[in-house]
């Protein structure tokens, strides 16, 4: 090895290695996927070795390539860290915050939080992905995730924001009048239900909960969708009984076409928490992120 990488060049293989594609690698490099591939190639000759391997339609490390990217992974998130400590003596933070949240989680932080941000820090840019599965932040390369704080991993530091949240069974006043009102959680047993299913693949089980009892029911029902704002909707033209968020379904309880059924098992849990690693230093775009989340202005009406 005649000289040493570019630090430019090891940090496109860890992105690629990672992304297991040159396209959404170069992506956010704002690199053509040529170039991309052209920088890698010449990092492989100087380092006279095989990385990658690649195919018109995948690309996955070598065993060289898998342990340059398993050391250089630290290596870079020190580095990082190192560069963010220094930002905190800027009179203004700048860079890029990346956070991974739901679709509604998302929905809640550009409602409240976002425009204030923007506002406050115009130099920083907030690049915000929806995606329904809970990732490995670290390894994805986010600044933070947003998540319900039930699903925090113990490892993370949480933020709490948006007080707590309910989930509720709603169904349409026809739905009732034809089919009846369930009085208690196991009667849904006899019910159409519509099922949510989560991004793991999962029915999820619906949980309630009255005077320290609690039931767990695997509803009955042959609608399943994975999207919140459709399984209101189903809900409303009388295709059966939904359990979802009350912000969700406010609009459509105010307007009359839901009605809330077993109001009195469905009490307000712990809602969502911003996240992040503890073990390193945390980046000034995420400390100025989560000042104004804290911020009385941006404070979340109550369930």
């Amino acid at each position: 090895m005649n000289s040493k990488p570019d630090l430019s060049a090891l940090q496109a293989f860890v992105l690629v290695a990672t992304r297991r594609s040159f396209r959404q690698a170069a992506d956010e490099l704002g690199l053509s996927p040529s170039t991309l591939s052209h920088m890698l190639r010449a990092l492989e000759e100087k380092m006279a070795v095989r990385l990658l391997h690649r195919t018109t339609r995948s690309v996955s490390t070598t065993e060289a390539g898998e342990q340059l990217l398993n050391q250089l992974k630290p290596v870079l998130q020190g580095l990082e860290s190192a560069l963010s400590s220094v930002e905190a003596f800027r009179q203004q933070p700048t860079g890029t915050l990346r956070i991974n949240a739901s679709e509604s989680a998302a929905r809640q932080l550009l409602q409240r939080v976002v425009p204030l941000f923007l506002q406050r820090y115009p130099a920083i840019s907030l690049d915000v992905v929806t995606e329904g599965r809970l990732i490995d932040i670290v390894s994805e390369q986010f600044d933070a995730g947003v998540r319900l704080l039930e699903d925090v991993p113990q490892d993370m530091v949480a933020v709490p924001f948006g007080g707590d949240l309910r989930f509720i069974a709603v169904a349409s006043p026809a739905y009732v009048a034809k089919s009846g009102e369930p009085a208690t959680p196991d009667d849904l047993l006899t019910h159409q239900c519509i099922r949510f299913r989560l991004p793991s693949g999962k029915l999820y089980r619906w949980e309630f909960s009255r005077r320290g009892v609690e039931r767990h029911i695997e509803v009955k029902g042959t609608l399943m969708l994975d999207h919140l704002e459709l399984m209101v909707e189903s809900a409303a033209q009388g295709l059966g009984i939904a359990y979802v968020p009350s912000s969700v379904a406010e609009p459509w309880l105010q307007s009359g076409k839901l009605q809330i059924v077993l109001e009195e098992w469905s009490p307000p849990s712990p809602g969502l928490a911003l996240y992040y690693p503890g073990h390193r230093h945390v980046p000034a775009v995420l400390s100025a992120f989560i000042e104004v989340l804290k911020s009385p202005v941006t404070a979340f009406p109550a369930e």
